[in-house]
C-alpha cells in the first residue's frame, strides 16, 4: 500500500450535481497508470457477452439465462422503460430480491444512462422514501412479496410521500402498479432505442453506507472507479470461467456485486446461482445441485452453517474451492475452525462501499489468513492509521484508519456537513475502523470507533471482548454494547448467544464461566462485561451484521 501522496485541498474540491468530484491530478494520475480505463458499466457487460455469449450467467431456481440471453433481456427493458418516457440523468430506486430480474435491472438502468439507487430488502418505507427524496427517482422496482413483506404496500407509502415518483414497476403480482414486461418475447423488437454516450468518470449508480444508526448515506460509484476494483478483485480471487458462484447475501451490497461479486464473475465469465434465502436447508442443496465452487458470507452466517452441520449436516465447506468472508470480523476461533475442523480454504475480505477493500491472500501464511483481514487491493491504496489527532501512530498500534485511492470515494451525495466530518481536507475517508498494521502489511481491525465503550474513561473497544467471548466452545456468536450507567458514564453489556443443549448450568453460574473466560485470557478487568444477556438469536441489519442498535436498546429498556 502507498503513503505518498498528492496534496490537494478543499481549495481544489469540487461538487458538481451534489457529487465531490476526483481533484483533476489524481484523474491523471489514476488514468496514467491504468487504473481507469475509460470503460462504462454498459462497454463492460458487452464485452462480457461478447466473450462469454453461450456461457450460463445466471442461474435463478428452474432459469438458465446464458450472457447473451441476458444481454438480451437488458436490451428488451431498455426500450420498454424508454417507451415510459425514461431518458439519461433520470434515477430508479431498484428493491430486489436475489432474483435474475435485479441484474437486467440494473444494467438496463446504466445503459440507458440513468443512475440507479441499490437498495436492500430490508429497506422498509423510512429509508426508500428517503431515497427516492433525495435523488428524485420518478421509478421505483420492487417485488411483489419476499419472505412475507408485501413492497407494494411500501410503494403506496412512498408515492404519498414522494411526489417526483412516477411509475412502480413490480416483479410479480402487480396489483395497481405496472407490470414487469415478459422479456422472453421479444415484444419491443423494432421498437428503436437510443443509447447515450456516457463518459466513464460520471457517476453510474448509487450504493448505501453501512452504518447501524440513522438513513444510509448515498455512495456515488464512477464507471472508471468500480470497474477498476471489479477487475483487481476478480484477478486477486482467480475467477475464471468454471467458477460457480453462491449469491447468498443481497445482491445489491457491494461485497456482493464487486468483491469479486457478480461483477466480477461476469468479467471472468463464470456462472453466478442465486439463493433464495441464506439457510443453510436452502444452500447447502444448491451447491451440492450446482456443484458451486465459491461462496461469500458474513461471519453470523458462517457460524450458523457451522451450527447446521454440528447438527448433522454434511461438512459443505470441504465440497468448495473457496470461502470468503467480511462485512463485519470474523472471530480467530471461528477462522481456525473453519480451516482446520472443516477442511475449508479461507478469505477474509474486509472492505466497505465507499471504496477500499483488502483480501488475504491464498498464499498468505496461516496464521495471516486466520487473524488478519489482509491487504489493499492497489498499491495506491493510501492508508494511514492515526490517534484522536489525526497524529499517525507508530507502526502496529491501534488507531483510527483513513484512506483514499482509485476507488474510494471524495464525498457522500449531497451531504456537506457530513463529509467534513467524513472526509480529510486531503480527501482522505474517515472509515470509522480502528485498526492496526502488522510487519508483514496486513491490516488487522480491532473494532470500529463508534462501537467503543467509555467505562469511567477507560475505552474498551468491543471486537477485542467479542473476540475472547467466541473462543468459548459454548458460544456461537457475541456483540458487546454499551449500557447507560449514572457513575461511570456507560458500562458494557455482553449478548451472547449461548449452545444451550450443551450445559444445563443457570444463568447466573453461566454467566460467572463467561466472566471467568474473559479473566483468564488477560484482559483488563474493566473489559470483563458488567452484564451479560443470553439470547437465541442476534437481530442482524440489511447488511447481514448483528444489529447492535437494537441490542442497545434492549439492554437499555432492561435496565430503566
Amino acid at each position: 500500500m502507498s503513503t505518498q501522496s498528492i496534496q490537494d485541498s478543499d481549495a481544489c474540491m469540487k461538487i458538481i450535481d451534489g457529487v465531490v468530484a476526483y481533484p483533476p491530478e489524481f484523474v491523471e494520475k489514476y488514468k496514467k497508470t491504468g487504473y481507469w480505463r475509460g470503460q462504462t458499466i454498459q462497454d463492460f457487460f458487452t464485452d462480457c457477452v461478447k466473450k462469454y455469449g453461450n456461457t450460463i450467467a445466471i442461474i435463478c431456481g428452474e432459469r438458465h439465462l446464458s450472457y447473451a440471453q441476458l444481454n438480451q433481456q437488458i436490451d428488451q427493458l431498455v426500450a420498454y422503460l424508454q417507451q415510459l418516457g425514461y431518458r439519461a440523468g433520470e434515477r430508479a430506486v431498484i428493491q430486489l430480491p436475489n432474483i435474475a430480474e435485479f441484474f437486467i435491472a440494473y444494467f438496463a438502468t446504466i445503459r440507458l444512462g440513468m443512475l440507479p439507487v441499490m437498495s436492500l430488502p430490508a429497506h422498509r418505507h423510512a429509508e426508500v422514501s428517503h431515497f427516492i427524496d433525495q435523488t428524485q427517482a420518478k421509478l421505483y422496482i420492487c417485488a411483489d412479496k419476499y419472505l412475507g413483506f408485501d413492497y407494494r404496500h411500501l410503494a403506496r407509502t412512498c408515492q404519498q410521500r414522494c411526489p417526483t415518483l412516477q411509475h412502480v414497476l413490480v416483479v410479480g403480482a402487480p396489483e395497481e402498479f405496472i407490470a414487469w414486461p415478459d422479456l422472453t418475447q421479444n415484444t419491443m423488437d423494432g421498437i428503436s432505442v437510443t443509447v447515450p454516450k456516457i463518459d466513464a468518470g460520471q457517476v453510474a449508480f448509487f450504493q448505501l453506507s453501512g452504518g447501524s444508526t440513522g438513513t444510509p448515506k448515498l455512495i456515488p460509484r464512477t464507471h472508471d472507479d468500480y470497474l477498476y476494483s471489479v477487475r483487481a478483485s476478480a484477478d486477486i480471487c482467480q475467477l475464471n470461467t468454471l467458477t460457480r458462484m453462491l449469491m447468498v447475501l443481497p445482491v445489491a451490497h457491494n461485497f456482493s456485486l464487486s468483491s469479486p461479486g457478480s461483477l466480477g464473475l461476469f468479467f471472468a465469465g463464470g456462472t453466478l446461482v442465486l439463493a433464495s434465502d441464506p439457510s443453510p436447508t436452502t444452500c447447502f442443496k444448491l451447491i451440492d445441485q450446482h456443484q458451486v465452487n465459491h461462496v461469500a458470507l458474513v461471519p453470523a452466517l458462517a457460524a450458523t452453517w457451522v451450527e447446521s452441520i454440528q447438527q448433522g449436516a454434511d461438512n459443505i465447506f470441504s465440497k468448495i474451492d473457496i470461502l470468503q468472508v467480511g462485512g463485519a470480523r470474523l472471530a480467530d476461533a471461528l477462522a481456525r475452525q473453519l480451516i482446520n475442523q472443516y477442511q475449508c480454504r479461507l478469505q477474509q475480505v474486509f472492505g466497505m462501499a465507499e471504496g477500499l477493500v483488502n483480501y488475504t491472500r491464498y498464499d498468505d501464511p496461516l496464521e495471516s489468513i486466520i487473524s488478519t483481514q489482509g491487504q489493499p487491493i492497489s498499491a495506491d491504496d493510501e492508508i494511514k492509521v492515526v490517534d484522536d489527532a489525526d497524529v499517525e501512530v507508530p507502526a502496529g498500534e491501534i488507531g483510527h484508519l483513513l484512506t483514499r485511492g482509485p476507488y474510494t470515494i471524495r464525498g457522500y451525495y449531497k451531504a456537506d456537513e457530513h463529509n467534513r466530518k467524513s472526509f480529510t481536507s486531503d480527501g482522505f475517508y474517515r472509515t470509522g475502523d480502528l485498526v492496526r498494521i502488522t510487519n508483514e502489511g496486513n491490516i488487522v481491525v480491532e473494532g470500529r470507533s463508534k462501537d467503543q465503550i467509555n467505562r469511567g474513561g477507560e475505552k474498551i473497544a468491543t471486537e477485542e471482548v467479542e473476540q475472547v467471548l467466541n473462543q468459548h466452545t459454548q458460544v456461537i456468536q457475541s456483540a458487546l454494547v454499551a449500557m447507560p450507567d449514572q457513575i461511570l458514564g456507560e458500562k458494557s453489556c455482553a449478548f451472547v448467544q449461548w449452545r444451550a443443549e450443551s450445559s444445563d448450568a443457570s444463568p447466573v453460574r453461566l454467566q460467572m464461566q463467561l466472566r471467568q473466560f474473559v479473566q483468564q485470557h488477560g484482559l483488563a478487568t474493566f473489559k470483563i462485561p458488567d452484564r451479560i444477556e443470553f439470547v437465541e438469536k442476534m437481530p442482524y441489519t440489511a447488511l447481514g451484521k448483528i444489529d447492535k442498535k437494537i441490542l442497545r436498546k434492549q439492554v437499555i429498556e432492561k435496565t430503566a
